[in-house]
């Protein structure tokens, strides 16, 4: 399938800020960092952001950094445009590294101060952050400066990343609902699954022969989880290559997605069972009766007060007034799942429930109670999915073009 001959292959310059969980929750995005420098001679790049909670920081960015600045003398010899080390260095921030607690913003950082100058610049152009990790500093800037809504794309890669920062996200969802977004829970899933893997097109195959030995960031790619492509997050950079960014319904190498008015939620203040069954990808607001907590709730809004656990992983859980203890949960994935509280506080610890998590409902993302002005979310169209994975054909069908384009941007490197 051919795509329109215009986008960032074809001269179009996009303002972009990358927002990473890179170093931190999820590995891949090491991956995609070395990927996106390599295309960075396409972009005006106003950010480079660490959104990471648990061990992500700036120096995750900056290492990939120093591997692109052994590189910068061959590359530049390419394109005058490939911005400089010192430059992107100057243009990385600290975000947030805790995740947002149960009203879904905190304090200022540095990363949500470069979002709110960076969208305030006098340029005609839309800003699009691309949202690779969670999403607290862009609620935060949101917050400090709910003027720059006019401004912001926002393509953010959801499904683990939404299962994190529930809290933000749903902030977003009711304070924002005019945001600009493309909420990206399986289409990013064809980068990595289906598509043309014949020969050194094959996950592996492709970094042994286009990544490693190919300056040093093939080098450093190639030391990335097992020398295996997963790149979850790059889809947000092809979708800026070819095509139409600001029509999320066509086609592009980074997927194509489905107008939405309604995103699902729902609300327990029991413990559910199995016949309790909910959409994939839904929003689930558990709440629990528990003591009443006699402090001003800014005394203890940031504090967990418990943690749900659910497959080995732990999600805190907040008091939130009146006796009522709450956590947000969401199902990245289709089957029966279970759940167990653990807490200091008898009343909460040890209560357990289930649920089932079915395939998400084009109907329901009709209903438009939220009313949702700009949003869009993963084709539910059969024949796009590969697999459970909706929408990852949207992206796969192109991966022999933009596997054998970015072997070409490592061969830069030589």
């Amino acid at each position: 399938m051919s795509l329109p001959k215009c986008g960032a292959l074809y001269g179009e310059r996009y303002r972009v800020i990358v927002s990473t969980d890179i170093g931190g929750s999820d590995p891949d995005d090491f991956q995609s960092m070395v990927h996106y420098l390599l295309y960075s001679d396409l972009f005006d790049t106003e950010g480079l952001i660490s959104s990471a909670w648990g061990d992500g920081r700036v120096s995750d960015i900056f290492t990939v950094i120093d591997a692109y600045e052994q590189d910068y003398p061959k590359l530049k010899k390419h394109s005058e445009y490939y911005p400089t080390p010192d430059y992107l260095r100057s243009i990385t921030a600290q975000g947030a590294i805790d995740i947002a607690p149960y009203k879904g913003y905190a304090e200022s950082t540095p990363g949500s101060q470069l979002i709110i100058e960076s969208a305030r610049k006098e340029d005609d152009r839309p800003l699009y952050i691309l949202a690779w990790g969670l999403l607290e500093d862009i609620a935060q800037a949101l917050h400090d400066a709910p003027d720059i809504i006019e401004k912001i794309r926002v393509n953010y890669i959801g499904g683990p990343n939404k299962k994190w920062g529930l809290n933000a996200y749903e902030y977003i969802l009711r304070e924002f609902p005019d945001l600009w977004m493309i909420e990206d829970n399986s289409t990013y899933r064809g980068w990595f699954n289906g598509g043309n893997m014949e020969g050194d097109l094959g996950n592996h195959s492709f970094v042994v022969e286009h990544a490693k030995g190919h300056g040093a960031l093939g080098e450093f790619f190639a030391t990335q989880l097992g020398s295996v492509i997963k790149m979850g997050d790059t889809p947000t950079v092809s979708w800026l290559f070819d095509g139409n960014p600001e029509d999320p319904e066509t086609d592009s190498m980074g997927g194509r997605f489905e107008r939405v008015w309604n995103r699902p939620h729902r609300s327990y203040h029991r413990n559910t069972t199995k016949e309790d069954v909910v959409e994939i990808f839904e929003v689930i607001e558990f709440v629990f009766e528990g003591p009443v907590i006699d402090k001003p709730m800014t005394e203890i809004e940031k504090q967990p007060f418990f943690h749900m656990v659910v497959q080995n992983q732990r999600f805190e859980g907040f008091y939130c007034g009146d006796g009522q203890y709450k956590v947000r949960f969401m199902p990245k994935s289709l089957g029966e799942w279970e759940y167990v509280l653990e807490s200091e506080i008898p009343e909460l610890n040890g209560q357990s429930g289930q649920f089932v998590s079915i395939p998400e409902a084009r109907e329901n993302r009709q209903d438009k109670g939220q009313n949702l002005k700009n949003w869009w979310a993963d084709t539910l169209e059969p024949e796009e999915a590969e697999g459970e994975h909706m929408g990852a054909k949207t992206v796969n069908r192109y991966r022999e073009f933009y596997l054998r384009d970015f072997a070409a941007r490592f061969d830069r490197c030589l």
